[in-house]
């Protein structure tokens, strides 16, 4: 399969070198096609894919490229799926698939895959579940998908036996056909990618794409409390188990502070690191994986106990003198910061602001019940002000980060929770909101050396 073939990759990213790599290595004549300029792009991956031997169709998407002559067409997920170049080939015959597809069809064996998907939590349920099946089967475990590790990145590591945990995204989920996932784990459903599906009910439909493929021997593990979720899902040929974060279930569910699985403690909440019931959530679906491969509830509360998230996603970075710090710095809306300050009963100091743009502040307004104290950063932190007064919260104004941090913890006492979650993005000071999300561990962990504190 794919050898000796014509086959045009529509668009480079990570996934189109990838899977371009693992093409031309099987004797394809392979042509990539991207919209982008060349000096845009990553020069050197596009000199090691030319030496390769693969040629390059770069600046616009010509109309006579993609002809009758092509076998296949891959697409990068982001790639409209009403692309001129997908419709000419389907009006074509030419079968159009995204990498994901394409190296799927390329496993060997007696791979054990498992598939996460939902509107949310599908990255840290990934990663959490990837790291406890790394703990209990060390390197049979490979982490792929949508966290930012192509399928076809792996494909030549891969032997009979090994485990695949992977995040799978609406757009990879749009292309495919044959993918067959032996557990599949929908954490969530809500309107999401509405722009570029056209419609919730066709995001639905694309989502449940996940257990299609999958027979009574598969496992779908599912939130019994997510009504969309249930809905898509009720057709489905696979045995279903369920997860709950409201009720005691026949499956895994929260009992007071306790997680249980078939009415068997497995962990205690206190165990887990990650703030806020939706984490609970991807926890014990995480669980549900595990427990499906046989893996020990040692190997699991070893793993959640160490578990901090997703770097710069509500992460919880440390304590210090009783103070707990998460970085949120991914926290570029409205939505994200409300959903962080949900995550917390304790008393809060929320740094808030950054690039101006517009943001009504005021949609926080129900979200500050354990918020203390405000402390305004970036470029519309004048605004940020404005807010804290109108809601009598205390407030402190300052242009930097760096610069806001010690007042953060002047203000706080043991048992308080610092929190950055800007509700903003990251540009008026920094490239990315990653370098923002640095440079607040980095203070901290300056903090912790700083005072001599043995907390972690």
């Amino acid at each position: 399969m794919f050898e000796n073939k014509k086959i045009l990759i529509l668009g480079f990213a990570r996934s189109g070198y990838e899977a371009a790599k693992v093409l031309i290595a099987r004797g394809n004549q392979v042509i990539l096609n991207d919209a982008k300029k060349e000096e845009d792009l990553d020069g050197d991956k596009i000199q090691e894919l030319r030496d390769l031997g693969i040629e390059f169709v770069f600046g616009s998407h010509p109309d006579d490229l993609l002809d009758d002559s092509f076998d296949y067409l891959i697409k990068n997920p982001g790639v409209p799926i009403h692309h001129k170049y997908v419709l000419k080939a389907r009006e074509l015959g030419i079968e159009v698939l995204n990498e994901v597809e394409m190296a799927y069809r390329l496993f060997p064996d007696n791979v054990t895959l498992i598939g996460i998907t939902g509107t949310n939590g599908k990255t840290t349920t990934t990663s959490l579940t990837y790291e406890i099946v790394k703990k209990a089967y060390g390197d049979r475990a490979f982490l792929a998908g949508n966290i930012g590790y192509p399928l076809s990145g792996i494909l030549n590591q891969l032997k009979s036996g090994d485990i695949v945990v992977m995040e799978v995204s609406c757009q990879q989920l749009a292309n495919l056909s044959t993918f067959h996932p032996h557990i599949a784990v929908m954490t969530n459903l809500s309107p999401a990618h509405i722009d570029f599906f056209g419609s919730y009910e066709v995001y639905k439909k694309v989502k449940a794409k996940l257990f299609s493929n999958q027979t009574i021997d598969d496992v779908a593990i599912l939130n019994v409390e997510n009504a969309d979720v249930l809905d898509e899902t009720k057709h489905i040929q696979s045995t279903k188990k369920f997860f709950s974060s409201e009720n005691s279930i026949n499956g895994c569910y929260l009992d007071g502070r306790d997680v249980y699985y078939y009415g068997k403690k497995i962990l205690s909440r206190d165990d887990i690191l990650i703030a806020g019931l939706h984490n609970v959530e991807n926890v014990m679906a995480a669980v549900m994986v595990a427990k499906e491969l046989g893996i020990s509830n040692s190997v699991i509360v070893d793993v959640v106990r160490h578990f901090k998230g997703v770097e710069h996603r509500l992460e919880y970075v440390d304590t210090v003198e009783g103070r707990k710090f998460y970085n949120d710095t991914e926290a570029t809306n409205i939505k994200c910061t409300q959903i962080a300050l949900s995550s917390f009963d304790d008393d809060t100091i929320l740094i808030l602001g950054g690039l101006e743009r517009g943001q009504d502040f005021f949609e926080l307004a129900d979200y500050l019940n354990h918020v203390k104290c405000i402390v305004a950063i970036g470029e519309c932190r004048n605004r940020v002000v404005q807010f804290a007064k109108t809601m009598e919260k205390e407030v402190y104004c300052y242009e930097h980060l760096i610069d806001a941090f010690d007042k953060c913890y002047e203000v706080s006492k043991p048992g308080d929770v610092i929190l950055l979650s800007p509700a903003s993005a990251s540009w008026d000071q920094y490239k990315e909101c990653e370098i923002r999300g640095a440079e607040f561990k980095n203070c901290v962990k300056e903090l912790k050396n700083k005072l001599g504190s043995n907390e972690n």
